[in-house]
């Protein structure tokens, strides 16, 4: 599945968050990209702010439209509420657990551990990044791979920060506890916004 290459910066001032990380830029350049980019914004209608989120949750967990959409298409056909059922589809792609768990500095950083190889879950690699990590499963880093310096640099920056995961940092393995609730997700995502826009 394909994923955004372009200026990652840019998006991060088009939202005025850091949506792939810690970003200098963004610091140093708060205002939004463009020409016109210092004067204010006009107020956006509904659907503006309602494709706004959508979009800033596709960029933050890496996803192309397509992709997005059939993990909506997923997450309705599930038990519960729509929106949390597709923030935690999302929460629990392998790439995005991998990144929570410290093991890589950013979600893109993630993505390049799974698709390298570097990962595995119960014991068997797994190269594809949207795979949907189940409660119980053990997530680790194959045995040459925990030698990565990029790896260990991350790890000694990093907190695990949500409840949900278990890290055992001397095996370099974690787990995933329970499935995590919308109150357990740091994201700042409105996700009502998104199941109203695809409801349309």
């Amino acid at each position: 599945m394909g994923r955004y290459t372009g200026p990652r910066s840019k998006i991060s001032r088009r939202f005025g968050e850091p949506i792939y990380g810690p970003d200098k830029v963004l610091s140093r350049r708060p205002n939004r990209p463009g020409q016109h980019g210092g004067k204010r914004a006009r107020k956006l209608s509904e659907y503006g702010e309602q494709l706004r989120e959508k979009q800033k949750a596709r960029f933050m967990y890496g996803m192309r439209e397509k992709q997005f959409r059939l993990f909506f298409e997923r997450a309705k056909s599930m038990q519960g509420v729509t929106g949390e059922n597709l923030l935690r589809l999302c929460e629990t792609r392998l790439d995005n657990v991998v990144y929570r768990l410290g093991l890589a500095p950013t979600r893109a950083a993630a993505r390049q551990l799974v698709t390298h190889r570097h990962v595995t879950v119960n014991g068997k690699v797994c190269g594809i990044p949207s795979y949907i990590v189940r409660v119980g499963e053990m997530i680790s880093l194959k045995e040459k791979s925990r030698q990565l310096t990029a790896v260990g640099q991350s790890l000694e920056h990093h907190k695990i920060t949500v409840a949900w995961l278990s890290f055992d940092r001397t095996t370099m393995t974690g787990s995933l506890s329970s499935l995590p609730t919308r109150e357990e997700i740091p994201e700042q995502i409105d996700v009502q916004s998104i199941v109203e826009l695809y409801s349309r």
